[in-house]
């Protein structure tokens, strides 16, 4: 057998003998405790990119480590397949979306071969598929008979030019990315999720994931943004209406000079009728529809806004304040109106300024040195209540509690908690995405398709031509439907599903994901959910995330689930950089994966991209890392081929009798331990492969011994290959094979370290140069300065520090240190 290390061969073989026999495939075996392993699935773009190999290696390495650990691992992968691309290659190409779009999975799933990542096909899914969006359209309806799901209108961004609905990705800074015409806003009807009503859960449910970092439970935290507060009601001057706001801070009531309104808010046409403030508002409200949501609660955002006409009354006060429109408050947080204490909020101080309003203080600081008369930013700091009436002179805080209690006993307000969060828009006005399996009848209005008629098929007989609202409307044969109710005729609906429903619950159809009869088995899922590990980008940590602890909570509520947490754990990868900056096309500086695998092998990009930083730190692309990966593994095979020759009739077992047979001993057992913890509760592969190779630099000097025992060399060969096997599976399949076992690697049982030999009576000495600290080696306790000496001096690491130097002398210290002085 060839002591050359020809990656190509030998991770072809191993890849065909896997899928020959089907090794990855995962079923439900009772007796062995479960482990369910997840990537984020992807896009199918066509080509991996670096943090994709970034992202499945980490995942791989888990998956092989815990199958040796005898864990029944579920590891399955599949594709995220709806979204706006695959469109706009119809439009530009002529191409239907799934041709696009299954070629590039195909093309994908080679890839994923290639890189030898245990994923057992058997369970692929691919959301643009009927038998997937058909129960995506299920879980839908499920939604709307619970009351989860209605219907509004609400803004999309319009192209006047393209006559075409433009998601955010397709406004460039405030033009179509087609045409470069301004672009605008449409009020159209769309449907929503109700995912408010699980904000309270979706907060609280997080102290439950210890398994998080705590920088996405953060995230979420801030999306959800529950705040304490109040609801007051300020009546409309010469109206019997009153506009309700929301407040933290009831302390401050006194001190409302102005209110502001979201330009939407459905009073506004109202409130300026007869005023002569009309074409004002209307000027206005035409410059902001070039704004995103965005832009407009952009905190460098200049605040700018027109007045009303209208006031309102303070209803603690009994003062005047004057309603305004403003850039800068959302319709879609809180009532869309706003009270304004601009002696007490930046953003209000700012605003009254530009217009010349009211300014008045109504908490003292306790520093003398203010002058609230003469304020030049807002005060946000607590202090005493002043200009306040009864209420003054209360600690702020107090009177948060005090003013509170007030309204509710006056009946002007209520104690209330409001969330930032928002219902999900779910509506797309596209083709390549889950159809909503709504119908509207005249008579009847909105219901869903019956299920028995699920999945509503997306129709062939479209037209992509950029324009109009929906795509579906081109079809002659999809709108036209019969009411579920009364029979009658009726029309589908023709928007199409966010591509995020698609994703917030795959991880269910994996537990089953061959059943016709029902989105998933509660058996199946009982048995996988939930998932034990999750890994992916931390830009999907609030988003997708959300939805899919909704969804899962959800189902959980309807009998479907058995859990109402997805995730057990989260690891979010760092992202891959190359010169400081993330692979970009438009850079230039993307490495292909496909280069690196013809020129080194899956193996060696695999473990450079492990060994290379922690896997949730960002990570430099360095070819000179590359290369000196691969001279590792060329390392590694040349020892395993000349070991496994000369051991091939060795004992099983041995005895650890000279100094060197301990220390042989000691660096193995220590390898076992380290990678073991590495991989298993910190994810430190970096630091596992470091072990491994200080390993194998241990064996190198080792094997040279006349005195060796052949039995430690064998088991020491053994383990190193058992080690390794889940970063570079490929290799240690071959060397498994080369040391004379039968059957593959990943088959094997993970080795087990020996407490007694990591006891062994070593020291750690301290290696310094000219006095300064350089390295760290083991050696044997009770060596004389001479032995010290010869044990640093023959040392591999000790070597590399002194190649090309002149040692003038030495100084070693028994059990403490050797310092080598060196000309300079």
């Amino acid at each position: 057998m060839s002591d050359r290390y020809q990656f190509d061969v030998i991770e072809k073989k191993w890849q065909e003998y896997w899928a020959a026999n089907n090794l990855f495939k995962t079923t439900e075996e009772a007796g062995l405790e479960k482990y369910y392993l997840l990537e984020m699935f992807p896009y199918p773009s066509g080509k991996l990119h670096m943090g994709h190999v970034r992202n499945y290696s980490i995942g791989d390495v888990v998956m092989r480590y815990m199958k040796m650990r005898g864990y029944n691992v579920l590891h399955p992968m599949g594709w995220d397949a709806f979204g706006l691309p695959a469109e706009n290659a119809a439009i530009q190409n002529g191409i239907h979306p799934f041709v696009w779009t299954q070629d590039n999975m195909e093309e994908m799933k080679v890839q994923l071969k290639r890189l030898g990542i245990a994923y057992d096909w058997d369970r692929e899914v691919a959301t643009c598929k009927p038998d997937y969006y058909k129960w995506t359209q299920w879980i839908f309806v499920q939604f709307f008979k619970h009351g989860l799901a209605y219907k509004k209108k609400n803004p999309v961004n319009w192209c006047p030019s393209c006559e075409t609905v433009l998601a955010n990705e397709q406004v460039v800074d405030g033009l179509c990315e087609r045409c470069s015409t301004v672009v605008g806003k449409k009020d159209l009807d769309q449907w929503y999720l109700k995912i408010t009503d699980y904000a309270e859960r979706l907060l609280s449910g997080l102290e439950g994931l210890p398994g998080w970092p705590e920088k996405v439970k953060l995230m979420q935290k801030n999306w959800i943004g529950r705040s304490v507060g109040a609801e007051v009601d300020f009546p409309i001057e010469g109206s019997d209406k009153k506009l309700r706001i929301f407040t933290t801070r009831p302390d401050t009531l006194f001190g409302v000079t102005f209110m502001v309104l979201a330009p939407e808010h459905p009073y506004v046409a109202e409130l300026v009728e007869g005023t002569g403030q009309g074409a004002a508002v209307d000027e206005f409200m035409h410059r902001l529809q070039y704004l995103s949501d965005i832009d407009r609660a952009s905190t460098t955002l200049e605040k700018e806004g027109v007045f009303t006409g209208k006031y309102v009354i303070n209803p603690l006060s009994g003062t005047k304040a004057p309603i305004f429109i403003a850039n800068y408050v959302l319709m879609d947080y809180g009532s869309g109106a706003i009270m304004a204490v601009p002696a007490h909020d930046q953003r209000d101080f700012d605003f009254a300024k530009k217009y010349g309003l009211d300014i008045v203080p109504v908490i003292e600081p306790e520093n003398p040195e203010i002058d609230l008369d003469r304020l030049e930013e807002a005060f946000i700091s607590d202090g005493k209540m002043i200009n306040s009436g009864k209420f003054s002179g209360l600690p702020n805080r107090e009177g948060i509690a005090r003013i509170t209690e007030f309204i509710e006993k006056e009946g002007i307000g209520k104690k209330s908690i409001n969330f930032r969060l928002r219902d999900w828009l779910i509506s797309r006005q596209r083709y390549w995405g889950t159809p909503i399996p709504m119908i509207y009848c005249s008579e009847c209005g909105w219901n869903p398709e019956k299920e028995e008629n699920l999945p509503v098929l997306l129709p062939t007989d479209v037209k992509f031509t950029g324009k109009g609202e929906s795509p579906l409307t081109t079809s002659k044969s999809f709108e036209d439907a019969k009411c579920p109710v009364c029979g009658r005729s009726a029309k589908r609906e023709t928007d199409t599903m966010d591509t995020f429903l698609d994703s917030s619950w795959y991880f269910l159809r994996f537990c089953d994901s061959q059943n016709e009869a029902e989105a998933f088995s509660k058996d199946n899922a009982k048995y996988w959910m939930a998932v034990d590990q999750y890994i992916g980008g931390v830009e999907h940590a609030i988003l997708h995330l959300m939805y899919a602890r909704f969804f899962t909570k959800f189902l959980y509520d309807i009998g479907s689930c058995s859990v109402d947490e997805p995730f057990t754990n989260l690891l979010t990868q760092g992202m891959v950089l190359k010169d400081g900056r993330k692979m970009s096309k438009s850079i230039g500086n993307v490495v292909p994966p496909d280069v690196i695998l013809k020129k080194y092998g899956a193996d060696t990009a695999r473990l450079f991209i492990l060994f290379a930083s922690p896997p949730e730190k960002e990570l430099e692309w360095s070819d000179a890392g590359v290369e000196g990966s691969y001279r590792f593994l060329n390392r590694v095979y040349r020892l395993a081929a000349e070991l496994a020759e000369a051991v091939a009739g060795a004992p099983g077992s041995y005895a650890a009798v000279t100094g060197a047979d301990k220390e042989m001993d000691y660096m193995m057992n220590y390898a076992i331990k380290k990678v073991s913890n590495d991989i298993s509760t910190r994810f430190s592969f970096n630091t596992a492969i470091s072990a491994i190779m200080e390993l194998v630099n241990e064996m190198y000097k080792y094997k040279e011994r006349a005195d060796r025992s052949e039995g430690l060399v064998k088991k020491a060969l053994d383990s190193l290959i058992l080690l390794l096997s889940p970063f570079t599976p490929h290799i240690c399949e071959e060397m498994w094979q080369m040391a004379g076992h039968s059957g593959c690697v990943y088959k094997a049982e993970w080795p087990a370290y020996d407490e007694s030999a990591l006891v062994m009576d070593v020291t750690e000495i301290v290696i310094q140069i000219n006095g300064k600290v350089k390295e760290r080696i083991m050696a044997s306790s009770g060596l004389d300065r001479d032995g010290l000496a010869e044990a640093a001096l023959s040392d591999p690491k000790v070597k590399a520090l002194l190649e090309g130097k002149k040692v003038e002398r030495h100084v070693a210290v028994p059990g403490k240190l050797v310092n080598f002085v060196i000309r300079a």
